[in-house]
């Protein structure tokens, strides 16, 4: 008995078949662009390459692996987070799909009921309702294409959208509502009418799909979705989760004494607990995959986006000798980095080159350069930087959980990298662990998968048959003991010694 996950992310799509024991039987990757741009800020996507990627990535598996695929008996998917796709009553989208990379505001926020704006005025959080207010998608939709709106059936994320198009219900995970929409974090169901969430989040009830707990079957697939992707009809779409919450599951994180951190475009630091607390005020914990936990985090919101930023800006040469020895250019700029020292030679990288609604100021800054830097030195830099952020971010979890972290589980394109994971436990002081998958949301969402198909009793059962931890990276003392002087007396006080030169590039 297998299951075929699907995980939608920004730059690919990829259909993996996982057996019982965790092991990757097939996979196939469809890559496509990660967004477009019509204006500077925009990010949008026709949510139909999604479902297209989708057809083309099963149709491949099956062409390649005909016998086994048979013994498919359940697919879930699990998809980037954050998203908006506006739907008529068939599910066809009404305009492109916005991305979680996406920036564009509305001028003014939502006006909301005076006993709200009161109490967020005077517990100083009046600044950050008004961030969540402007950059809702919906609200952009509402007020600048109207029409789009009033036709709108249902407002999605892509795993919604997803799950339409194989079985024809609106329906979706619990656990993939993250975004700007009236859901409750804290009690894992769509906000009352006249709270606190639908008061910054404008979103009317009838647009919201119905929602399911993860493992719980969504419906099957259509015969028209079954001719199109090729799998068989009534085949069990199981509810899974969110990417981040699926990688979280799926390197077996699933206590608060560990940590999932996540090197994927949005790069993350996550425990989890069935504690509901906020690492950052007013920021909830995200819904976890197994039903009942939540999953703190906090986010970078560019994190190893940085690294192709950084092959398009700087690595031409890397990305060049890459295509002629049929490698990656990341395997090229990895031995590099051994080049450069820890510490980059004094080179300190804030990571901010897309800012967090928290510090929805902050920019991206680079301190420290001399004559002996170079693009390499840059380079590691980012990676130094994007580190020191996520150990920030560990700090406010162990602050706020009273709970002191001993391990870290780590997954996402980053940790391919020995180097970075070396670097990784170096900046943290911990060992860093490896499980024997990259493919870590698709395994998330395989376990809920095979918990959804009673192959096991719970996820506990199922993440000790499935995950398996195959390399730890241990702390090197001469190197913690550099990264704890530049982190404590250098990359800690950037932000609040820059903050108001930050506020003045808005004033220009």
């Amino acid at each position: 008995m297998y299951v075929l996950a699907i995980d939608c992310g920004t730059q690919s799509l990829k259909a993996v078949v996982f057996d019982q024991t965790g092991k990757t039987l097939a996979i196939e990757k469809i890559e496509f662009e990660p967004y477009y741009a019509h204006k500077a800020g925009y990010a949008e996507q026709d949510p139909e390459i999604y479902y297209e990627s989708l057809c083309r990535a099963t149709q491949s598996l099956i062409k390649a692996h005909p016998i086994f695929m048979t013994s498919i008996k359940g697919i879930t998917i699990t998809t980037q987070r954050d998203m908006a796709i506006c739907v008529d009553e068939r599910g066809v989208a009404l305009r492109p799909a916005i991305i979680w990379a996406d920036q564009r505001m509305i001028d003014e926020p939502r006006k909301m009921a005076l006993h709200h704006r009161l109490a967020f005025f005077i517990i100083g959080m009046k600044p950050t309702t008004d961030i969540l207010s402007r950059s809702c998608k919906a609200h952009w939709i509402q007020d600048h294409e109207p029409i789009v709106w009033r036709k709108t059936y249902k407002y999605l994320q892509l795993s919604a959208y997803l799950n339409h198009k194989l079985t024809g219900l609106f329906i979706d995970s619990v656990a993939s509502q993250i975004g700007h929409i009236p859901f409750s974090y804290k009690h894992f169901r769509w906000e009352k009418k006249h709270s606190l969430k639908h008061d910054i989040f404008h979103i009317e009830d009838d647009k919201l799909c119905d929602l399911v707990g993860s493992s719980e079957t969504i419906g099957s697939l259509t015969i028209k979705a079954a001719k199109e992707t090729g799998l068989p009809p009534k085949l069990s779409v199981i509810a899974a989760g969110s990417d981040k919450g699926c990688e979280t599951l799926g390197v077996g994180c699933i206590d608060n004494e560990s940590i999932s951190i996540s090197l994927g475009s949005q790069a993350s630091v996550q425990t989890t607990t069935r504690k509901y607390y906020e690492a950052l005020t007013f920021i909830p914990p995200f819904q976890a995959v197994m039903p009942g936990y939540y999953n703190p985090e906090i986010q970078i919101y560019r994190g190893y986006w940085m690294i192709s930023w950084f092959k398009k800006e700087f690595a031409a040469k890397e990305v060049k000798l890459a295509k002629e020895l049929g490698v990656s250019p990341e395997e090229l700029l990895d031995k590099a980095l051994d080049k450069i020292p820890p510490g980059a030679d004094g080179l300190v990288l804030q990571p901010y080159w897309g800012a967090g609604v928290k510090m929805h100021d902050a920019k991206g800054a680079i301190l420290g350069f001399s004559d002996v830097h170079t693009r390499l030195h840059i380079y590691r830099a980012i990676i130094e930087g994007i580190g020191f952020a996520l150990y920030e971010g560990m700090q406010r979890i162990e602050k706020k959980s009273k709970i002191k972290v001993n391990k870290i589980m780590i997954s996402g394109g980053g940790s391919q990298s020995d180097v970075i994971c070396q670097i990784t436990a170096n900046i943290f002081n911990l060992p860093v662990n490896r499980v024997q998958t990259y493919e870590t949301s698709a395994l998330g969402a395989a376990i809920a998968g095979f918990v959804g198909l009673k192959v096991y009793a719970d996820y506990e059962e199922a993440i000790l048959h499935m995950v398996h931890h195959q390399d730890e990276f241990l702390p090197q003392k001469d190197q913690v003991d550099l990264y704890e002087k530049i982190f404590h007396r250098i990359y800690k006080k950037i932000y609040k010694r820059v903050k108001p030169i930050y506020k003045s590039f808005d004033e220009l």
